[in-house]
């Protein structure tokens, strides 16, 4: 069996460990396809891409030819680049400012799909990082579902680095129940094991599973 496939069996050996129903999104970005046919072909089904040019070149067949693959799109999203991702993108993990939210709004109406959505919050209030600050979070969630017909389906959060995740997964947490919302995005290669103590829904694991980029 090939390695991929071996590390995406012992990641799903440990969220059932957990007792968690958790679905693992394997961060595919940067690497060739040739990289990716492997857990394709065993029937793994949630891929993430960071960058949306690349995910057109490499996913654009290959969705065409495997009906069951969801493709997520965790990176930073431009507005121009919006209508380029849909339907090739099923979920969007980056939503972040209200103009990208009326563009998505827009283009979902165009190619009647609507993607499922998650709104990045800004956990740890940084700075240099993209994200919804916690205190405008209920009125953005409320705006995106009432006013733009967003399918917002739950949050994402990239903890800071180098400080203790479980503070931010349990604020998370609460901010999830706050929200009335369903699911979470949160874990990586890193963080993913305490991720799964917080009831996140996707983990987005590449290097755990591909092995380090080059």
């Amino acid at each position: 069996m090939h390695k991929s496939v071996d590390n995406l069996i012992l990641i799903k050996k440990e969220i059932q460990f957990k007792n968690s129903i958790a679905e693992i999104i394997a961060v595919s970005k940067t690497f060739p396809i040739n990289d990716i046919l492997p857990l394709i072909n065993y029937g793994h089904k949630h891929f993430g891409e960071n960058k949306v040019q690349e995910a057109i070149e490499k996913w654009t067949t290959i969705k065409n030819q495997f009906k069951e693959i969801r493709l997520h799109l965790i990176g930073k999203l431009q507005t121009n680049k919006v209508k380029y991702i849909l339907p090739l993108f099923d979920y969007i993990h980056s939503l972040d400012n209200i103009k990208l939210a009326e563009k998505i709004s827009q283009e979902q109406e165009k190619k009647k799909f609507n993607p499922k959505i998650f709104i990045q919050v800004n956990i740890g209030s940084e700075v240099q990082k993209n994200g919804v600050d916690i205190n405008d979070l209920n009125e953005f969630v409320n705006t995106c579902k009432a006013n733009l017909n967003l399918n917002i389906i739950g949050l994402m959060c990239i903890p800071p680095v180098n400080k203790d995740p479980k503070i931010y997964f349990t604020k998370m947490l609460d901010l999830l129940n706050e929200t009335k919302l369903k699911k979470l995005s949160m874990g990586m290669s890193s963080d993913y094991v305490d991720a799964l103590n917080y009831s996140s829904s996707f983990i987005r694991v590449g290097s755990k599973i591909f092995g380090e980029r080059s």
